[in-house]
């Protein structure tokens, strides 16, 4: 078999940002852990941090890849050297030459700043790219020496209006932007979707995994910090054309953007969860396996990125035995051939899904 019909393991990385990382390092069995200001680890990705030019890694934010035969790469060389082995010719046909989506682990160690993402008509428009930045979040685990209980801010408040809003940016009180927002206090395995130009900001002590188109496109809710007035007020437009201002009562909001897992498949072994799917957007989806036994990976027609949530395991292909255990990152190429995953006796195993747009959950594929 060639090197592209296996699946491969990731090398585990940890990106500059601010202030976290504890949690990423805990899920990867290091303690106490660190927060040292790398919370945010880029899984499978051939996506570059809008500053990597800044931080002086031309490839900061790409994720590495260690092939069958020991060579260790990035991931978009071995995509630029075998596209239609690697994506197969559907990816290539909707998504080009990239992998289309962008998984992460991310700590936030303090609440983040209050923000949004473009759409990808935003994108294009005002960042000159072809991707915008439709987001979900899976609550992986909660600090439990955060200041309050770990939340996220997410939706407008009914009635919010774009004059609102606006108000508190010329004001620069963050508060009273912030307070335009629902708090959602979280519970570890809520999945949350987050539409382009929706507010939002992951509060303090919240690990989660986030599922994403692939672009580090952020429009936060603060002014430029030294600006001329002109550039001050074209900022002021593109910040406040990216928001969204279409508001719900609590209720409406939690139903809008707390998404209810979904059993796609089941059997002796376990069970199969789609999480983020078609019913919320076109641009990727992920499902969640869990077993204590042994069964196969359904096979997509699409490459996919998995990270092990717990437990441990083998993953077999073509005769390859490849053992498993918590926080094992994984990339499986389109040309892998059948898959079968065996949980350790005794165990339960967890595996996170990852797919780029395209991929279908049909009664032939998945059968609950």
């Amino acid at each position: 078999m060639e090197w592209y019909e296996y699946p491969w393991k990731l090398v585990q990385n940890k990106i500059v940002r601010y202030p976290g990382g504890r949690e990423i390092d805990r899920f990867r069995g290091i303690f106490p852990g660190e927060d040292d200001g790398r919370p945010e680890a880029w899984v499978g990705s051939d996506t570059r941090t809008s500053d990597a030019a800044e931080k002086g890694g031309p490839n900061d934010g790409c994720a590495e890849c260690i092939l069958p035969d020991g060579r260790r790469c990035y991931l978009f060389e071995v995509i630029d050297a075998c596209p239609e082995q690697v994506l197969g010719k559907a990816h290539q046909e909707k998504n080009g030459g990239k992998l289309g989506v962008l998984v992460k682990l991310l700590d936030a160690q303090r609440q983040l700043g209050l923000q949004t993402h473009p759409t990808r008509d935003y994108a294009k428009a005002q960042f000159d790219s072809d991707y915008g930045k439709v987001e979900s979040w899976y609550v992986l685990s909660k600090r439990e020496d955060s200041a309050e209980p770990p939340y996220v801010l997410l939706g407008f408040k009914e009635g919010v209006t774009r004059e609102d809003f606006a108000r508190g940016f010329d004001d620069g009180d963050i508060s009273a932007m912030e307070n335009c927002c629902h708090k959602i206090p979280v519970e570890v395995g809520d999945t949350y979707f987050i539409e382009a130009g929706t507010p939002h900001a992951i509060g303090g002590g919240c690990f989660v995994a986030e599922v994403q188109e692939p672009s580090d496109i952020t429009v936060g809710a603060r002014k430029l910090r030294e600006a001329s007035p002109e550039e001050q007020l074209r900022h002021r437009d593109r910040l406040l054309g990216c928001y969204h201002y279409d508001g719900a009562d609590y209720e409406e909001n939690l139903k809008k953007y707390r998404i209810p897992p979904q059993t796609v498949r089941r059997g002796d072994w376990g069970k199969e969860q789609l999480l983020i799917g078609p019913g919320q957007t076109e641009y990727f989806s992920f499902t969640r396996l869990d077993l204590t036994g042994e069964t196969e990976l359904v096979r997509t027609g699409y490459p996919q990125v998995a990270i092990v949530l717990s437990g441990s395991g083998t993953l077999f292909c073509g005769g390859c035995e490849l053992p498993l255990k918590q926080a094992d990152e994984l990339f499986f190429p389109n040309s892998c051939g059948a898959l079968t995953v065996r949980a350790q006796e005794g165990e339960a195993l967890s595996l996170l899904l990852c797919n780029p747009a395209g991929v279908s959950f049909t009664p032939e594929k998945y059968r609950p």
